[in-house]
């Protein structure tokens, strides 16, 4: 308990600093789900959860519904999922989640980032062991219902972590339990906050501080990508003595 907790802490505010940026990456998610479930979101609950994702992160509602009727258009391009496993520097295990309409494009940059750090792009599933992919949701707490109380009824449906955070309640579950834990969260009347997916090395590795800016050197340039949605990486973050 507590190991995906103060991973996602460390990582939080870094995640959230270019708003623009938030934006975009979430208007892609949108059109993802619409593609796949449809613009309604009362039958598309996984559109559901990325509008609170949208409102979490101060995204104004007409971006919102700019992204959902440009999904719902025939003359919309389509956003492909492709993950990309590689080694950045030190040997540091990388793992850049994109969502791209030109998988040639997208594949010859993530390499050529890699190549010029000195790092490699792997095979796909080559380091999927070394990560453990979670859902996480947050919520609002519920009157009348304890911690203790809502982790007893939650490890029903998938939820193997949970903590308290300031104004919320963070549920971390295993990728495939994300679709049970949303329904009850629903049907139960939680309030969710947002929800996403993390990538939590199972462990991570000590860097020295010339080390640290290179390879955060190398993350900024993914990040800088259009393509790039997520960079999970298991090198050990500066603040995880502090926390």
């Amino acid at each position: 308990m507590g190991r995906a907790f103060e991973y996602r802490k460390a990582r939080k505010l870094k995640r959230w600093g270019n708003m623009a940026r938030t934006f975009t990456k979430i208007g892609k998610e949108i059109s993802i789900a619409v593609k796949a479930g449809g613009p309604d979101p009362d039958a598309n609950p996984r559109l559901r959860v990325l509008m609170q994702n949208a409102k979490a992160a101060n995204m104004p509602k007409e971006n919102v519904e700019r992204a959902i009727k440009k999904a719902s258009s025939k003359d919309a391009g389509d956003y492909k999922e492709v993950v990309y496993e590689g080694y950045g520097p030190f040997g540091i295990a990388m793992v850049i989640e994109t969502a791209t309409d030109n998988t040639t494009r997208t594949v010859a940059n993530v390499r050529s980032y890699f190549n010029k750090a000195g790092g490699s792009l792997g095979t796909t599933g080559s380091l999927s062991f070394l990560f453990d992919h979670k859902c996480v949701f947050h919520i609002k707490p519920k009157e009348g219902v304890s911690l203790e109380d809502l982790e007893l009824e939650m490890i029903d449906y998938g939820v193997d972590e949970l903590e308290a955070d300031d104004e919320e309640i963070v549920l971390y579950g295993e990728f495939s339990e994300n679709n049970n834990i949303q329904h009850h969260l629903e049907e139960a009347g939680y309030e969710i906050i947002s929800a996403e997916f993390e990538r939590i090395p199972n462990d991570v590795k000590e860097v020295t501080p010339e080390q640290r800016a290179s390879i955060e050197k190398l993350i900024e340039r993914f990040e800088e990508d259009e393509d790039v949605q997520n960079v999970f990486h298991n090198m050990k973050e500066e603040d995880e003595d502090e926390e």
